[in-house]
């Protein structure tokens, strides 16, 4: 099994963070504009289509507001694994900021490149959307 493991600071603060990630049906809105083009959201599935024409269909594994972490498993689309799981957690850093960590397991091993190429994509845009909506004022902001 693959996985693929991505962290990051981003300056804003985790419960502003937090409010982004939860919020499962908007991720073509409030965390990833761009890289996703569209959410739709039925029940405790997402249809996610992505800028590239990719569209899959993610369930919804755990909402755990006090982890600050929403974890998912790829159920359909355009994307065939046979295995499939993914989390993302908002944890608190120093200076009011925010470790970002997206973490995801996938099988079959092959599909681990074009995802982890995904991620370092959608790392970036995630980093820059939510430094612009909530960013931590003070000295310690703007690395």
């Amino acid at each position: 099994m693959a996985s693929i493991h991505k962290e990051l600071v981003i300056d804003a603060r985790p419960e502003a963070v937090w409010s982004v990630l939860s919020d499962y049906g908007a991720v073509h809105e409030r965390l990833a504009p761009g890289f996703v083009t569209d959410t739709r959201l039925s029940s405790d599935t997402r249809t996610v289509t992505f800028a590239d024409g990719t569209i899959v269909l993610e369930r919804l594994v755990d909402l755990d507001h006090e982890a600050m972490r929403v974890a998912y498993t790829v159920v359909g689309g355009s994307l065939h694994p046979s295995h499939h799981h993914a989390s993302m957690q908002a944890l608190p850093e120093a200076g009011g900021r925010t470790r970002f960590v997206w973490h995801t397991d996938v099988l079959p091993e092959a599909l681990a490149a074009p995802i982890a190429e995904s991620v370092e994509h959608g790392s970036a845009v995630i980093r820059r959307t939510l430094e612009a909506a909530a960013p931590v004022a003070g000295p310690d902001a703007g690395r």
